[in-house]
């Protein structure tokens, strides 16, 4: 798979790269890496990294996931593994929203990271979903914010979902801790 980092880097010129790494747990255990691209959603990126860096993001479940689409968690105010899952992936973050940042180069493939909002494009908060495989359909739909450059086995091996909408049924893996690396 080409790098989509590395060619947005040579058309852009140098920039500094930030990333996050997540260590999940439950079904599947270990750490998924993650390069974002700033260049493309730069207040996407800036509203992740700064959720991450309040450990906002720590102990925050899957709550969605598809086999064969794609995996769904970030929900910082309903998704925390130790509360009642019940309207995990309604919530946000206290942060305002942020815009739509769509990029035509760009499309959703696996590894790819895309950002969760509602019927209205501007509604994007700190939930996001990560491709276990191609969703162009998605493409020019929803703001791509990065890719996962390790543990493609580690996001494969996420808990699927079993409940409406692809409802994580039982006890849902979890983000146990979210790191900014730049």
């Amino acid at each position: 798979m080409l790098k989509l980092a590395a060619a947005l880097t040579l058309a852009a010129g140098p920039a500094l790269a930030v990333g996050l790494e997540i260590d999940v747990a439950g079904e599947a255990n270990g750490t998924i890496v993650i390069d974002l691209f700033e260049d493309v959603a730069p207040n996407h990126v800036e509203q992740i990294t700064a959720l991450a860096e309040e450990g906002l993001y720590d102990g925050v479940v899957f709550h969605r996931v598809i086999d064969g689409f794609m995996a769904q968690t970030g929900d910082v105010q309903f998704g925390r593994a130790d509360a009642d899952l019940s309207r995990a992936g309604t919530g946000g973050s206290d942060r305002p929203n942020v815009n739509a940042e769509f990029s035509n180069e760009l499309s959703f493939q696996r590894g790819v990271v895309g950002m969760a909002r509602s019927q209205n494009p501007n509604s994007a908060n700190s939930q996001f979903f990560i491709m276990f495989d191609a969703g162009t359909f998605l493409d020019g739909q929803y703001t791509i914010v990065g890719e996962v450059t390790e543990g493609l086995d580690v996001l494969d091996a996420i808990k699927r979902g079993d409940g409406p909408n692809g409802s994580v049924i039982g006890a849902p893996d979890v983000m146990n801790a979210v790191r900014v690396q730049e």
